[in-house]
């Protein structure tokens, strides 16, 4: 509130800055129009109707208002059991079709999304090769990072017809306007 003093946090579970526990997917207790800005952070994911919680942040925001919004794509299982969903950029313009100035954008390239997946499997894991090789995917994760100079070209299909960029991604940030 230091910085935001105006702001408004709503979550799942209580918890230090948190002024209401809730649901996205209900945010009956805010009326029509009440915000000027919704920031909805790795959240999407998670919701078992991500279109009901979209269509509820649209309802809250006033005309003009803005959304910022990041969401997961090429990512492991987290927050068991309550993690639903992985959105293609397509699915996202899909959720937002009735929003204005949407944009889409990739959250790193096809080799970040890998480096990415290595340092999950660093957190997430216990493993055999770790053991015995003493090699570490946290430090794997740091050696691919850097490789992205070696795709020149990708594609959304295997035909290699339909030339597209950053086929992986870890996940997107996404802004639109009500």
């Amino acid at each position: 509130k230091k910085y935001f003093p105006n702001r408004v946090c709503i979550d799942a579970e209580a918890g230090d800055g948190v002024d209401f526990v809730g649901d996205a997917h209900d945010l009956s207790h805010f009326r029509d129009g009440e915000f000027g800005c919704v920031l909805c952070t790795e959240v999407l994911e998670h919701l078992h109707t991500p279109q009901m919680a979209i269509n509820e942040m649209r309802r809250v925001l006033r005309p003009g208002g803005k959304l910022i919004l990041t969401t997961r794509f090429i990512f492991p299982l987290h927050n068991i059991p309550g993690d639903y969903f992985r959105f293609t950029r397509y699915g996202l313009a899909h959720l937002l079709r009735d929003w204005k100035s949407v944009e889409i954008a990739e959250e790193g390239t096809t080799i970040e999304a890998l480096a990415v997946l290595c340092e999950r499997i660093g957190f997430q894991t216990e493993t055999l090769w770790t053991k015995l090789l003493s090699v570490d995917w946290l430090i794997l994760s740091k050696i691919i990072r850097p490789l992205s100079f070696l795709i020149t070209k990708e594609y959304g299909d295997v035909t290699r017809k339909s030339e597209t960029k950053n086929i992986l991604t870890s996940g997107y940030f996404i802004t639109a306007r009500k």
